[in-house]
């Protein structure tokens, strides 16, 4: 069509010399302005260059989400993975590393049915309530040890141990302290031993990782205590044999500091029925008298 004020042969030659600047910059590698179309994803030469948006934004790649050794639960905690002994049941758990023993305690509950209060919780010693399993060190594929009767076991089973307990009490009430008895100062009398382990006054520890030893028995012999958590068990050591005693076998544990050595204890197990069943040890350090206590008979034994 005409454009009014042009000539016609004006027109002409306009399109020719653009079309002839247009092959003149294919020919000399030279780019022609012109609109860009998205040609899909990844072809040569005409998607946009990596990390920009057709728009001429910079594109950024979405993060990377971080991985714990526990894996990580709801919140974004972190989880480890833990086996769960108790009474021959096992119980695999994924719990939050920075929840506190007494959180656990509410777990074991949930999974056993034995309330908290009733529940021996070990790992390394007893299950400190008030820490974190972080701060205890609990890693991954740990295995916790759990002893206790639900209130129906304690209940079903008469309490001849409880009744035992009470007349040893009243025994000792009624006799002189135990370390002026002459069966205990032949033994007191050998002063104390010269490889006896450290005592801390006025302080209350966990068992130790190692078995407490250079202690006396009865007949002046040397004895060691090894707490095996996992098998549920006292290891009574001496030079010619070794003792291997369920705990749920031992009736009663009694002690009294040694006169004049008040940072040290003499201490018996009750193995059987009458008080000639006690198996007596010398020279225990005072900071570890009621962790082995609560070791072997058990918080829940007062209900």
């Amino acid at each position: 069509a005409a454009f009014p004020g042009v000539p016609h042969g004006t027109l002409y030659t306009i399109i020719m010399a653009a079309a002839a600047a247009a092959d003149g910059a294919e020919e000399s590698g030279m780019e022609v302005e012109g609109p860009e179309l998205p040609l899909g994803c990844g072809g040569e030469g005409g998607s946009p260059a990596a990390g920009s948006s057709p728009q001429g934004e910079e594109r950024r790649d979405p993060p990377q989400a971080s991985v714990s050794n526990g894996g990580e639960g709801e919140g974004g905690r972190e989880l480890v993975e833990l086996k769960v002994i108790w009474n021959k049941n096992k119980y695999d758990v994924r719990f939050a590393l920075d929840s506190t023993g007494a959180e656990l305690k509410q777990k074991i509950h949930s999974l056993t049915g034995l309330p908290p209060a009733m529940q021996k919780v070990m790992f390394k010693g007893l299950l400190p309530e008030e820490k974190t399993l972080r701060e205890i060190k609990v890693t991954n594929g740990a295995k916790i040890m759990v002893v206790g009767s639900t209130i129906n076991d304690v209940l079903a089973v008469n309490t001849p141990k409880d009744a035992a307990q009470q007349e040893v009490k009243a025994e000792e009430n009624k006799k002189e302290p135990l370390c002026r008895q002459k069966q205990h100062r032949k033994v007191l009398d050998k002063g104390k031993p010269d490889d006896v382990m450290p005592s801390v006054k006025g302080v209350q520890e966990r068992l130790p990782t190692v078995p407490l030893s250079g202690m006396y028995n009865k007949s002046g012999g040397k004895v060691r205590l090894t707490f095996k958590l996992e098998q549920d068990q006292l290891w009574i050591g001496t030079k010619e044999r070794t003792e291997k005693l369920p705990m749920g076998s031992i009736k009663n544990v009694v002690s009294e500091p040694i006169e004049g050595h008040e940072d040290y204890h003499m201490m018996a197990f009750q193995l059987g029925p009458t008080e000639a069943s006690y198996y007596w040890v010398y020279w225990v350090p005072t900071q570890y008298v009621d962790a082995i206590k609560d070791t072997v008979l058990g918080k829940w034994q007062y209900f």
